[in-house]
């Protein structure tokens, strides 16, 4: 589950961090499952934060045009 106060570039460099762990030549096969479950998570997050601003954009942008 991802922390309520979560911001788009703290969720970015923390899926950087699991991708430089995945990367490397010494992936920990115990911790394989919950890093990628964590990538997982953080990605969905990053997806509907995307969606929710593109959106919020939108709207502004129709506000703007209509005055």
């Amino acid at each position: 589950m991802t922390d309520p106060d979560l911001s788009f570039q703290t969720a970015t460099q923390e899926l950087d961090e699991i991708l430089k762990k995945l990367d490397g030549d010494d992936v920990n096969i115990d911790s394989l499952t919950i890093d990628l479950e964590r990538a997982s998570e953080l990605i969905e997050w990053c997806r509907q934060r995307l969606e929710a601003t593109r959106h919020e954009v939108e709207r502004i942008v129709t506000d703007l045009d209509k005055n």
